[in-house]
């Protein structure tokens, strides 16, 4: 089974939504205003009839595509993602016209294949391109299916060095499971170095604007950090043992006592250090 096909499970995602969304917000509030001439006209305009147009790439179940329609109410928005169950429950929670006269919608597309078939405003993504190996060299695309003044903008984890990836990876690649699960994990070179980010959306002619947060999400309930990757990180294992419920179940149980220890309970909840690597990369008008 491949790293880059898991089987996603909205609620599973969702049980942590609030922590999950944070670095979006932290992220949309870099994101500058939309190009003047996006604002809504009369009559004609193409597909969108003049309004806004953003792509949100990887959209999971929609949660924070919402939010996009709560800065730009007038926007024709559209989530992509390649998850059937993830679009379903996009389509189900959020999908209609905005109160401002706008519209949010969601379809199936590869991130890893998608090019811009009409002008975008804006193009975001969260917490997506680190399931996209060589994620970078699809910018060039992206950047021009910008107008001018557009934006890209983007978050990926920057944590697969942290304990929570880095034991599953030890596990997966042990000699009870190597054989099942070699080379279903995603590894350090998932994402670039900020810097690397920097200098590639700077080469395309972008005014770029690269950062990194840790942030402590405190978690709270029994096996909590266990709980959070269940929902991304460790779901090209649980895919890979979907079959054989029996190893599904081995691998949790060495898996929840390794993160016990890396991750002991506090009197308040758990402690999760979570790094983010952000970049807001502006087209030149």
């Amino acid at each position: 089974m491949s790293v880059h096909s898991p089987a996603w499970d909205p609620a599973q995602y969702l049980r942590h939504a609030g922590h999950r969304a944070r670095p979006f917000i932290d992220l949309l509030a870099r994101v500058p205003a939309l190009p003047p001439g996006s604002r809504p006209r009369s009559g004609g305009g193409g597909p969108s009839g003049g309004r806004p147009r953003i792509a949100d790439l990887g959209c999971g179940p929609g949660n924070v595509t919402a939010l996009l329609a709560d800065r730009w109410p007038t926007a024709h928005i559209t989530g992509y993602d390649n998850s059937p169950a993830m679009l379903d429950r996009a389509v189900v929670d959020h999908q209609g016209p905005t109160p401002g006269g706008g519209r949010l919608d969601f379809t199936s597309a590869d991130v890893r294949t998608w090019t811009p078939g009409e002008p975008y405003d804006l193009i975001i993504s969260n917490a997506t391109l680190q399931w996209v190996p060589g994620h970078p060299d699809r910018f060039a695309a992206w950047v021009a299916g910008l107008r001018p003044g557009g934006t890209f903008a983007f978050q990926v984890p920057g944590n697969f060095s942290a304990p929570s990836h880095r034991l599953m990876r030890e596990l997966a690649g042990s000699a009870r499971w190597r054989d099942r699960l070699a080379d279903t994990l995603r590894h350090e070179d998932a994402v670039l170095a900020p810097e690397a980010y920097l200098e590639r959306l700077i080469g395309l002619g972008c005014a770029a604007d690269v950062w990194e947060t840790t942030y402590i999400h405190l978690l709270t309930g029994e096996d909590p950090v266990l709980d959070w990757v269940q929902g991304t990180g460790l779901r090209p294992v649980l895919t890979a043992l979907a079959d054989d419920p029996a190893a599904r179940e081995g691998f949790l149980t060495e898996y929840r006592a390794a993160l016990r220890e890396a991750y002991p309970a506090g009197l308040h909840g758990t402690p999760f250090p979570f790094r983010r690597i952000f970049a807001v990369a502006t087209k030149e008008a």
